[in-house]
């Protein structure tokens, strides 16, 4: 079985196709999948979806690229992270390639997160993007390590790798590992121990490379899987064995599903 850790079926393009989406997960074994929360008006939608599957759970969080967004207190998370169905505080993190100014509000929001996984005791789901120092840094000084979690969408280099492994965090890798030129990534995901590697497809993003261009989807998380068991010479079946029980580990109050 493989774990989707990472994907937006409440978006439109995915909404709208979800038994067929469900069913190609089924077909390619994949058996869970984690529907990210970005803001807090969408969160009812997201967890609609994992109150009526089995197989897909549920963040709560407010991405670091929205900015006309209600804005979420710390009290707020922690509420909303009760359910049983959310494992997890985030999508949360840094993002300077949208916010060119490195906003000091992007900042604060992602303390807020931090504190809310500490008060609820669950990991968190960091986002990074030209922004690797201030995220690690904001990590350490808010004790980001007492809960752990994972970076998603993994892209940067040994280093930031190694820094985020130290404070006890999963390195989740995409469907940009199969690209031609993600030479860094590839690294990476050779280096990364075994027992800290995720797998997810971000969908509708970042399809991997047979089908770069085209709308992702959970099902499509199997490329990603073959491409880590093609760099680091292992089988499928290690790679797959290995990521969905770092996910069960990692998300300790996600349930493998009865079927699997």
């Amino acid at each position: 079985m493989l774990v989707d850790s990472h994907c937006h079926l409440d978006f439109p393009d995915m909404a709208n196709r979800l038994p067929d989406v469900l069913a190609r997960m089924q077909a390619n074994n994949v058996g869970c999948a984690v529907c990210i929360g970005v803001n807090l008006e969408d969160y009812p939608k997201v967890l609609a979806l994992a109150e009526a599957e089995e197989r897909l759970f549920a963040t709560v969080g407010v991405h670091p690229e929205y900015t006309d967004v209600e804005e979420p207190s710390e009290e707020m998370l922690v509420a909303l992270a009760g359910h049983r169905k959310v494992i997890a505080i985030g999508e949360t993190g840094l993002d300077y390639y949208w916010q060119k100014d490195k906003p000091e509000w992007q900042r604060a929001r992602f303390r807020t997160h931090i504190q809310a996984a500490k008060r609820v005791g669950k990991p968190l789901v960091i986002h990074t993007r030209e922004s690797a120092a201030d995220t690690l840094r904001l990590m350490q000084e808010e004790g980001a390590d007492e809960v752990g979690g994972v970076m998603h969408c993994f892209t940067e280099n040994w280093e930031i790798a190694r820094q985020a492994l130290d404070l006890g965090f999963y390195l989740s890798f995409s469907g940009i590992v199969t690209f031609k030129n993600a030479s860094i990534v590839k690294d990476v995901a050779q280096q990364c121990p075994l027992d800290r590697i995720l797998v997810e497809t971000d969908s509708p993003y970042l399809a991997p490379a047979p089908y770069r261009g085209k709308p992702n989807e959970p099902s499509y998380v199997l490329h990603v899987a073959e491409e880590i068991a093609r760099l680091r010479s292992l089988s499928l079946e290690d790679v797959s064995q290995a990521t969905t029980d770092n996910f069960f580990r990692l998300f300790k109050q996600a349930s493998r599903p009865s079927k699997s």
